[in-house]
């Protein structure tokens, strides 16, 4: 696993992917960091709630180490339960909001027919890595009907020219995502790239209950397998969504967000009041350090994931094939 985007709590840095993780790191409510506005809102009859953070500017950019754009997390903690009918209401949600996010990106273009290029990022043999390619496995393409049936027969149904493709990754390939696009991209000129991959968060409880899309595209070192160049608008030339879920946090934050507990059950007994006085009068950054010496000499750059990631995945990757289909047909 290569060099990744981080978070940021106190003055050291955190593994992340998630913008909601990155503006909760800042001091008050997050929505005061300039070039940053945030809105937050929630759908009762679901129980789902819903972020936009929105960098607006370069200083924003730069305070949040993320590029400008509109990142829109959906949370819902019965994403990791099993119940269909709960995640096609997910997947209704999820489809209106990829709507209204691709209507923006594609603002002024003129389009009898959308074409649109799915990619699954990932590998698809390593379980919390694989959400990508799964929902490719399930989802309904449409482009090669024009080659069967004639030019014109999506357009006269009202039909979007769907296609896809599973990258795999460069151990496999030999090739970077981004050197396959592009070829593919040549030759198919679709109007719209949606990119899944999965995540890496900070918090335990946002893995298999959180779904972020972004305008952004996909950027060095994000998402849990090895992206080393860009699937952006600027290096791709055209308009680049992207779909992710976090699967993977590292050990080293999940033992951080322990150590407050920690440090209120050793306050509690007179023999181990001292040791939490200890641990409890460093700061963020020495309490992250001191767990980091503890831990990666034994364990390296741990990153941990569920026991029922493949349960978890093989769920969302239905939820978010049907988000794209609502979203699209």
């Amino acid at each position: 696993m290569e060099e990744m985007e981080k978070g940021r709590i106190g003055q050291f840095e955190v593994r992340t992917d998630l913008a909601l993780e990155e503006r909760e790191s800042f001091e008050g409510d997050g929505g005061e960091v300039s070039g940053v506005s945030l809105r937050e809102w929630d759908r009762k009859r679901t129980g789902v709630k819903l972020t936009e953070v929105r960098i607006l500017n370069e200083q924003g950019a730069k305070a949040m180490g993320k590029p400008m754009g509109t990142y829109l997390t959906l949370e819902a903690d019965r994403l990791s339960k099993k119940d269909d009918e709960y995640h096609s209401e997910i997947s209704d949600e999820l489809g209106a909001q990829l709507k209204k996010l691709m209507d923006q990106m594609l603002k002024g273009q003129e389009r009898e027919t959308l074409s649109v290029l799915v990619v699954g990022l990932g590998n698809p043999s390593v379980t919390p890595d694989s959400l990508g390619p799964r929902v490719l496995n399930n989802l309904q393409v449409t482009r090669h009907l024009t080659g069967e049936y004639g030019a014109d027969f999506l357009k006269k149904r009202d039909l979007p020219a769907i296609s896809g493709i599973i990258p795999g990754v460069m151990a496999q390939t030999g090739m970077e995502t981004a050197e396959i696009l592009k070829g593919i991209i040549h030759q198919t000129r679709p109007q719209l790239l949606i990119v899944i991959d999965a995540l890496a968060a900070r918090s335990v409880r946002r893995l298999g209950t959180t779904i972020q899309l972004t305008d952004t595209g996909i950027h060095p070192g994000s998402g849990v397998g090895n992206h080393r160049h860009s699937l952006t608008k600027d290096s791709l030339g055209i308009p680049v969504l992207a779909i992710g879920v976090p699967t993977v946090v590292g050990a080293a934050a999940i033992v951080h967000d322990t150590v407050s507990a920690l440090i209120n059950a050793l306050s509690q007994s007179e023999s181990t009041k001292a040791t939490g006085k200890w641990v409890g009068d460093m700061d963020s950054e020495e309490q992250y350090e001191l767990i980091r010496e503890l831990l990666e000499p034994e364990f390296g750059p741990l990153y941990v994931t569920p026991p029922d990631i493949d349960e978890t995945v093989k769920q969302l990757s239905f939820t978010i094939s049907e988000g794209i289909h609502r979203a699209v047909f």
